[in-house]
């Protein structure tokens, strides 16, 4: 396999972890409603686990308040019992055929709960990034034993492969630290 597809592979690899921790970060509740919170929870729709957001519409009407109003009205009760279940802390509030979620103001404590998951989160995405990397240097070192690459061509390739890690290291820090802001902000 030539270096630049070894290099390629590996971008993409690196941009969908790095994709998938902003996908889990706006999951994390912060201050304000979002939609983000509970639009990729499993809810049990006819025995079947079916993401919230193909359920329902989810609307936020002000910044401590979040309208889930399901396209099927006979699926508010499973729909209130998933939002229930969950590790939000937010009880629904069913509202004839629409879900009220008033979201609680954080106290300090929580904050910092929330803090500390999202940089083990950042920590676990930047070991996958290294384990992305490693891997990709493997092949370039196999390519290099079977003589396929030179020797400063794979020197090269591996120094390419450490400054893709920096770079999708460097994106991981600043979602981390925005989203540590906007959990921090009062």
């Amino acid at each position: 396999m030539p270096v630049d597809d070894i290099l390629l592979e590996a971008e993409d690899k690196m941009q969908k972890a790095a994709e998938h921790l902003r996908h889990n970060l706006r999951t994390v509740r912060t201050g304000r409603a979002s939609a983000g919170l509970v639009e990729h929870l499993k809810v049990d729709y006819y025995g079947s686990p079916t993401e919230l957001r193909q359920l329902a519409s989810v609307t936020v009407p002000d910044p401590l308040m979040l309208v889930v109003k399901p396209y099927d009205p006979g699926s508010v009760g499973d729909i209130s019992k998933a939002i229930q279940a969950s590790d939000l802390g937010i009880t629904p509030a069913v509202d004839g055929k629409v879900i009220r979620l008033q979201i609680p103001a954080l106290s300090e404590e929580r904050r910092q709960q929330l803090v500390t998951q999202v940089k083990e989160q950042g920590e676990e995405t930047k070991i996958a990034l290294r384990n992305i990397r490693r891997d990709a240097i493997k092949h370039i070192d196999a390519e290099e034993k079977d003589k396929s690459v030179g020797e400063d061509d794979a020197r090269k390739a591996r120094d390419d492969a450490t400054e893709l890690v920096h770079t999708y290291e460097k994106q991981v820090d600043d979602a981390v630290q925005h989203k540590t802001d906007e959990v921090m902000e009062v």
